[in-house]
């Protein structure tokens, strides 16, 4: 497609297409004269959103249910965003027009003034940086609303998956979900042990959708097949990812560090969220990085 943005090193080439939400179009490791996908390849315009290889999520992460939340003694509504989905998702920044602020051959930086999700207004701003070959991004989220609001976000990249893909992380619990893909339990990660992945393990075989709270900020994916070991780090409040893959025959898997729990607008606590003041603001970074096996 047109009018995407080309970072490159001397390891790691990056595309980012600020049309479409401000995502990562394709990520690729440079190896001896070979371009190895770091994430998946792009799935072309006709995949939608979420034929990228990496969107941002801004100002919540996964679903809201129930038409929205309560804050305060108010609700406050959000309605679908996606065609065929019965809640709202992700936010709104992964389908809007990101503006280029600056861009040099090896960072960008990208803006969007005009965040609008229900209550939510925000602005936002996306930097991408290239530093000898790690890729680092970091999402400032500004609250525009007039008013206090519970924030959050992340990242949401996809990683091919062959039968021989590896997953390494640490994590305390587990949120389990119904078939509206919404929480119904936390239970500890000894409760799951085919979902323990702290000494490293293939992915499930079947479908995984879940998030795994109070991980360590750092993971290993293991490619045999590319002959890569990509290592994803993430600061917080980034202190919830999900796991996410259909089954086997997926040739791609999601690993998104988040700040928060599916519809944690609507769980005791709202656990993870970051209530924010008008004009205050949240900071969001992640970081990919690559060695060859």
């Amino acid at each position: 497609m047109s009018e995407t943005l080309t970072l490159a090193d001397d390891r790691t080439r990056l595309e980012l297409a600020p049309l479409l939400g401000g995502g990562i179009l394709s990520a690729e490791a440079l190896v001896a004269g070979e371009r190895i996908p770091i994430l998946r390849p792009w799935q072309g315009v006709d995949a939608g959103p979420f034929g990228l290889g990496s969107n941002v999520l801004l100002p919540f992460s996964n679903r809201i249910s129930g038409g929205g939340f309560s804050f305060h003694g108010t609700f406050h509504a959000i309605e679908p965003n996606l065609d065929g989905e019965p809640f709202p998702i992700h936010g709104d920044a992964f389908q809007k027009p990101w503006a280029v602020a600056d861009a040099t051959p090896q960072a960008a930086t990208l803006i969007l003034e005009s965040g609008a999700i229900g209550p939510f207004r925000y602005a936002a701003v996306a930097k991408a940086e290239l530093r000898d070959g790690a890729i680092e991004q970091k999402l400032t989220i500004t609250n525009s609303s007039g008013r206090t609001l519970p924030f959050g976000g992340g990242f949401h990249p996809w990683f091919p998956r062959t039968p021989d893909t590896r997953l390494q992380f640490k994590a305390s619990g587990i949120w389990l979900e119904d078939e509206r893909h919404l929480p119904t339990a936390h239970v500890g990660i000894d409760e799951r042990p085919d979902w323990d992945f702290a000494d490293g393990a293939p992915l499930p075989p079947d479908w995984i959708n879940n998030a795994f709270a109070d991980w360590t900020g750092s993971a290993t994916i293991v490619q045999p097949a590319s002959r890569l070991a990509v290592t994803l780090g993430a600061d917080t409040p980034l202190t919830t990812t999900i796991v996410y893959s259909p089954s086997s025959e997926a040739d791609f898997f999601c690993f998104e560090p988040v700040s928060h729990p599916v519809d944690a607008h609507n769980l005791d606590g709202q656990p993870g969220l970051i209530q924010l003041a008008d004009g205050e603001t949240l900071t969001l970074s992640m970081r990919l990085d690559w060695r060859t096996l």
